[in-house]
């Protein structure tokens, strides 16, 4: 009884094409299979190896070039920001640098994982194409699953697209006051899903970016203080709006609360008639976020001097009660 081998006593032909994996295996090993295999044990894997290769560099070397434009030092603007406009305004301070770099680092984030992604992606399709898969049904198949997650997470997508273009249009930023409709108070933090406020009363809210329908900002360009002061009924309307003129100017005068008025206080007059009073307006146009303790200095300045000029307040002075 004999036993017939797996292969004929002819060499493979593919021995005869110069240069190729499968004459150099013949020639060092004389075996037919390991050279009939050659591409399967050799040149595929390492087309694969160099295909992974060059993915890990080519991410690595982006990676390096994102890291460079998102770093900044001090008040050097990272350079992935300067083509963007920037809204920070500079009464923040210290708060103006930690703001940039958290907004290039939130953008720079986002260019990371988008680069990871394509060159993940294509290195996957070619290692897929070195196997001899058809790639035809994998796409279709992850074109399907790709809709089915857009459906079941869009409010995932909804939230993190709207947190990309709030980075990108600096709609606020860290030391912003804003109000954004659940709530409002000073931003803490902005991320790409969920921005991180705390309100008046030292409440954090955390907000989800795509439930974000608008944003006031109180905390760019500049700011308005506006000071309704209340008088009675009978008031020297001119009167009050000269004692107003006067504490404004000399409130220009004086630091610290000169520095935070950007134009001299502007007196309007009469705003409004209730039945309790009159309604006096003053307003001033002041550094951004300063608006609240302008108006409070300037309120009790003016009501001191109200008080010193004779100007009642509504209804006359609230009595203490007589006791028994």
């Amino acid at each position: 009884m004999t036993m017939t081998l797996p292969f004929t006593d002819q060499p493979p032909a593919c021995i005869t094409d110069d240069g190729s994996w499968c004459q150099q295996v013949y020639r060092l090993t004389e075996n037919e299979w390991l050279a009939a295999s050659a591409d399967w044990l050799l040149a595929r894997p390492l087309r694969i190896l160099m295909i992974l290769a060059l993915a890990f560099l080519v991410r690595f070397v982006a990676r390096r070039v994102i890291d460079r434009m998102t770093n900044g030092t001090g008040e050097r603007t990272p350079a992935l920001l300067r083509p963007l406009r920037e809204r920070a305004p500079q009464a923040l301070g210290a708060l103006v640098s930690e703001r940039r770099a958290q907004r290039a680092k939130t953008i720079g984030s986002v260019l990371k994982s988008i680069v990871s992604f394509l060159v993940f992606g294509l290195a996957f399709i070619l290692i897929l194409g070195e196997l001899g898969l058809d790639l035809a049904p994998i796409v279709a198949s992850a074109g399907i699953v790709g809709i089915a997650l857009g459906f079941g997470a869009q409010n995932l997508v909804k939230d993190f697209l709207s947190g990309v273009f709030m980075v990108l249009e600096d709609q606020y930023g860290v030391g912003d006051v804003v109000d954004v409709g659940p709530a409002s108070g000073t931003i803490e933090s902005v991320g790409l899903r969920v921005t991180t406020l705390r309100d008046v009363n030292g409440t954090v809210w955390y907000v989800r970016n795509g439930e974000i329908l608008r944003v006031g900002n109180s905390s760019q360009g500049f700011a308005v203080a506006v000071l309704d002061l209340p008088v009675a009924h009978g008031t020297d309307v001119d009167k009050a709006g000269e004692i107003l003129a006067r504490v404004g100017k000399e409130a220009a005068a004086i630091k610290p609360l000169s520095d935070d008025l950007l134009e001299p206080p502007e007196v309007l007059g009469l705003e409004k008639i209730t039945n309790e009073g009159l309604t006096v307006r003053m307003t001033v146009k002041v550094r951004p976020g300063r608006q609240w303790a302008t108006q409070r200095a300037l309120r009790a300045r003016i009501m001191a001097a109200f008080e010193e000029a004779g100007i009642a307040p509504p209804l006359g002075r609230i009595q203490p009660p007589n006791g028994p």
